[in-house]
């Protein structure tokens, strides 16, 4: 399922722009409503904030497939048409980031920093919580530098599934970074297939129980 370029709602067809953006109002409503903000005003703030994080990122990658149609368009050199499109993408990621730090900025004038990282979350499924989670629970031993460590990879990996395109992009930057953590804890001395295979007959041994008559 596309994010910004959901069924019927292509970024080319500017007639669905009104259609569009109520079903991102509605999924930016769902990010929100876990702050339990009280001032329905700043509520309606936040909202309208992540629904143009949205079409601002749909609008930049329309942009961007534009320019690379538009150079193939008038190019015929290989060589000079690659050219153009890595020019073409390292724009498009300069203004990504420019996006992405003001966006950042906008909703710390409102909300605190824990009430942003919530929004991050919920743009990017909560990936980042319950992956954390699960390496907690698979080794329990993890030192605290190897706990900070894998914290500090998956909240970089966030930062940059946030501007992701779509469910399948935004996950494959944790996909991305969950293998740097798993090299890292490899390196030290982790066996990470033993320690998933063993975390996995615990939590079926756990549902079991769980599922057995209570005497």
């Amino acid at each position: 399922m596309t994010i910004f370029n959901l069924p019927g709602l292509s970024a080319q067809s500017g007639d669905s722009h009104l259609d569009y953006r109520q079903v991102i109002g509605q999924r930016a409503y769902k990010i929100v409503a876990p702050l339990q903000l009280k001032d329905s005003s700043a509520f309606y703030r936040v909202q309208q904030m992540v629904v143009q994080q949205y079409i601002d990122l749909r609008d930049l990658d329309a942009h961007r497939e534009s320019g690379v149609a538009d150079i193939k368009a008038a190019l015929t050199d290989k060589e000079q048409i690659q050219k153009k499109i890595a020019e073409a993408d390292a724009k498009t990621e300069a203004d990504r980031a420019a996006l992405h730090k003001r966006y950042i900025q906008k909703l710390s004038h409102i909300l605190g920093k824990d009430q942003v990282d919530i929004i991050k979350n919920g743009m990017t499924y909560n990936v980042l919580p319950i992956t954390y989670k699960g390496y907690l629970e698979m080794i329990p031993r993890l030192t605290t530098e190897e706990r900070k460590f894998i914290l500090d990879a998956l909240t970089e990996a966030r930062e940059h599934a946030m501007d992701a395109g779509s469910s399948e992009k935004k996950h494959a930057w944790f996909g991305k970074y969950k293998g740097r953590i798993n090299n890292y804890l490899s390196a030290r001395g982790y066996d990470m297939n033993k320690e998933s295979k063993a975390w996995q007959e615990r939590m079926k041994t756990n549902q079991n129980k769980k599922q057995q008559p209570k005497q």
